[in-house]
């Protein structure tokens, strides 16, 4: 991350830790409660429709600022649809120089992307994570706080259900300061 660092402060650039992740309307079983003797139980549609989610978690150098920006689609992530979503990670930080650093994914390494990158060299700088290493992007905390509340045991009969519910958590998490900060804390990593 040092090199990352310089890089960052040399360019006034936004240090953005970026990755996809997916859910369907099958529910995130979660510890719950209930009253004494009877047991939990979760009535829902056995489904594989999926939607994904991308997400980046952006500090400042200097921690003075954060922000979170996320998409959702139907579906995965591929090539084009991670090049529609830095394109609007573009748009949203309006000009601003940027830092992307994110994991090994096939489609961040296509030659597509990679030409797509060379292209974006003038606001767009690029840096991979090590392999195996989900526990160094604090995106990943992003993923698991929202499954853990908005998701958690939640039974939906369309993927709307799920569209609103991870709205409305990803919304929640983009508004506090502190919890994007606390994520990249538990990271360990310092900017």
């Amino acid at each position: 991350m040092a090199a990352d660092k310089k890089i960052a402060r040399r360019r006034g650039a936004w240090i953005c830790f970026q990755d996809e992740s997916g859910v369907s309307l099958l529910p995130v079983v979660r510890a719950t409660w209930a009253p004494k003797g009877v047991t939990p139980v979760l009535h829902h549609r056995f489904s594989w429709k999926r939607m994904s989610m991308a997400g980046v978690l952006a500090y400042r150098p200097d921690r003075s600022r954060s922000a979170f920006v996320f998409s959702m689609t139907d579906g995965a992530y591929n090539t084009d649809k991670l090049i529609d979503f830095l394109t609007e990670l573009r748009t949203h930080f309006a000009g601003e120089k940027v830092i992307v650093i994110w994991d090994g994914l096939m489609a961040h390494r296509s030659r597509a992307m990679t030409a797509w990158l060379a292209t974006q060299r003038d606001w767009l700088h690029v840096e991979r994570l090590p392999a195996y290493a989900p526990e160094l992007n604090p995106i990943e905390q992003v993923w698991g706080n929202v499954k853990s509340t908005e998701l958690a045991n939640l039974c939906p009969d369309i993927l709307d259900e799920v569209r609103i519910a991870t709205e409305s958590g990803l919304t929640r998490i983009g508004t506090s300061y502190d919890l994007c900060h606390s994520f990249l804390d538990h990271t360990g990593l310092s900017l």
